[in-house]
């Protein structure tokens, strides 16, 4: 009796440990992260190309990484927050020199990109050229796995895109006169379109599950607020009312696609009340300025000029980039990217949905 309770104890303690044992090694368990975008999502792409659009120097990366790694922040990135909440490593960026295996993914954004060529052409990855890079890795990993286990791998990833927000700065920082040759709509209707093809070659691909972001108000970052005549504080209502016109535009595309394509499954994060909500309000969510960026130079640190690296040389720099809602003047410090993925992560449907990515990832 008494071998025969410990060969059970023994049958017992094997069973657990090789389930153990096969839960940790489970393919079927496992999610990827695929990133698409601009400066808010590129983790260091942009090191690798000959652009001014950089951020691989100092005070870039000062908080957390104690070095500049690319990303335009004090700290970390939206996406490097949503793959620690998905128990992911930190996702490389794609022209990184190095032996990619792509098993946790890969991050294609580029600081500067737009949906449209045009948008900052010759100094970054467009979005287009993003898609090409996803493309030859689902060619490599599917001879890598095999078809059956490729179509799972990419029915189960997530694909984080945020994308737009360059197609309608650019345009006022670079003199262009592309939005005298187009009515605002049209070109709006530009920009949604080429986002939508993207999306629909991603699905082609095998993706199902999709993050975005919409557009906050564009007016009121401190880069556009310096077009503004007289320094007055005010937003300039140009670009917000541009942002308005795609954000519309983008809930309907993605509410006809989730008609069309089966088992498309996305999250969509509106970025405008979560950053509007801060700027309106920054002591609520643990910041001193809104207004005026951490880094930079001219009124509200609002020229680009953080790191003295873009033919402004002299610069500002702020003592403690955690009162900051902005580190430099068009991109979020670190704690508030911080809070930012908070919500895309698991938010609630008035401010992330339908879906949180939460859920895409338990899916």
């Amino acid at each position: 009796m008494a071998s025969l309770r410990f060969f059970l104890c023994f049958f017992l303690f094997c069973a657990s440990s090789l389930n153990l044992l096969c839960s940790r090694s489970l393919p079927n368990q496992h999610v990827a992260l695929f990133i698409l975008g601009d400066s808010l999502f590129d983790p260091g792409n942009n090191n690798y190309i000959n652009t001014i659009a950089q951020a691989n120097y100092w005070p870039y990366g000062e908080t957390y990484f104690k070095y500049p790694t690319g990303r335009f922040s004090d700290g970390r990135l939206i996406p490097d927050f949503i793959a620690e909440y998905a128990n992911l490593p930190l996702i490389p960026p794609y022209l990184q020199p190095g032996n990619h295996q792509f098993t946790y993914g890969v991050n294609f954004a580029s600081a500067g990109a737009g949906a449209l060529a045009e948008s900052n052409q010759g100094l970054v990855i467009d979005l287009k050229t993003q898609l090409s890079y996803f493309k030859k890795v689902e060619k490599l990993l599917r001879q890598k796995l095999g078809d059956a286990e490729a179509k799972a791998f990419f029915s189960k990833a997530v694909y984080l895109i945020n994308i737009g927000a360059n197609d309608y700065i650019s345009p006022f920082t670079t003199n262009s006169s592309v939005l005298q040759s187009f009515s605002k709509e049209e070109y709006v209707g530009m920009v949604i379109g080429n986002l939508t093809d993207t999306i629909k070659e991603i699905y082609k691909k095998g993706g199902r599950k999709f993050g975005f972001l919409n557009l906050g108000s564009l007016g009121c970052v401190p880069l556009m607020k310096v077009f503004v005549p007289g320094n007055t504080g005010s937003c300039f209502e140009e670009a917000t009312e541009l942002a308005k016109l795609h954000n519309a535009a983008f809930s309907k595309a993605l509410q006809e696609l989730e008609i069309k394509l089966v088992e498309f499954k996305y999250a969509k994060h509106d970025f405008n009340i979560s950053s509007s909500e801060r700027t309106n309000d920054p002591e609520k969510y643990g910041f001193k300025e809104a207004d005026i960026a951490c880094c930079g130079s001219g009124p509200y640190r609002g020229i680009f000029s953080c790191g003295g690296k873009r033919g402004v040389t002299e610069y500002e720099l702020c003592s403690d980039p955690t009162q900051y809602l902005f580190f430099d003047s068009s991109h979020f410090s670190n704690k508030a990217n911080n809070q930012i993925a908070e919500l895309i992560w698991s938010g609630t449907p008035n401010i992330t949905g339908p879906y949180n990515l939460k859920s895409l990832f338990e899916a």
